[in-house]
């Protein structure tokens, strides 16, 4: 919420990314008692919900949804232009939660972005807010740092560094007028 409300870069991985549509849920959508089923089978407004095809599984064990997934990223959205204005990126994933489905038009009424899904449209994998709304507020349901390497940093996090410089007041148009105060 105050990443949010205050304009704090954020980048929410896995249930960084649950957190926050239950976040924007409670607070932007006004649904009290927004929850994850994993923490509360009983929330009035379970707007994260076990994945269908997890529910039938007597073991919860190694079964979840895991590995390399394709999403497919929304034209124009900020993490599209990340990624170089692509259409389609591959995320490693191990989660077995989900935005419950019949919640995904109301939080996109309110403003959240779903500009990731999975190829059939059914799983919302990324989200952001617009950039007029919030200088960088995006969460994905997989694990970046997975298809991270120390000298190819998956393009959210250079996104989440840019934005927190920026932030901070050290972005381009700063450092130029502290490179000329320095040299003075």
């Amino acid at each position: 919420k105050y990443a949010r409300e205050h304009g704090l870069p954020y980048l929410g991985l896995c249930y960084g990314f649950q957190i926050a549509v239950i976040e924007f849920a409670r607070n932007v959508c006004g649904l009290k008692g927004a929850g994850s089923t994993e923490i509360d089978p009983n929330a009035p407004h379970p707007v994260i919900d076990i994945l269908p095809e997890q529910r039938a599984l007597a073991s919860m064990g190694g079964n979840m949804r895991l590995g390399g997934q394709d999403i497919d990223v929304a034209k124009g959205s900020m993490v599209s232009q990340m990624y170089g204005g692509v259409d389609s990126v591959r995320l490693r994933f191990r989660h077995r939660y989900e935005v419950a489905p019949d919640y995904i038009e109301r939080l996109e009424a309110a403003g959240l972005v779903f500009c990731g899904r999975s190829p059939d449209q059914r799983i919302m994998q990324i989200l952001e807010l617009s950039a007029a709304d919030h200088p960088y507020f995006v969460a994905t349901q997989a694990h970046a740092e997975l298809t991270s390497r120390p000298l190819r940093p998956d393009p959210m996090f250079l996104g989440l560094v840019d934005a927190a410089r920026d932030f901070s007041g050290g972005g381009k148009a700063n450092q130029t007028k502290s490179a000329k105060v320095t040299a003075d």
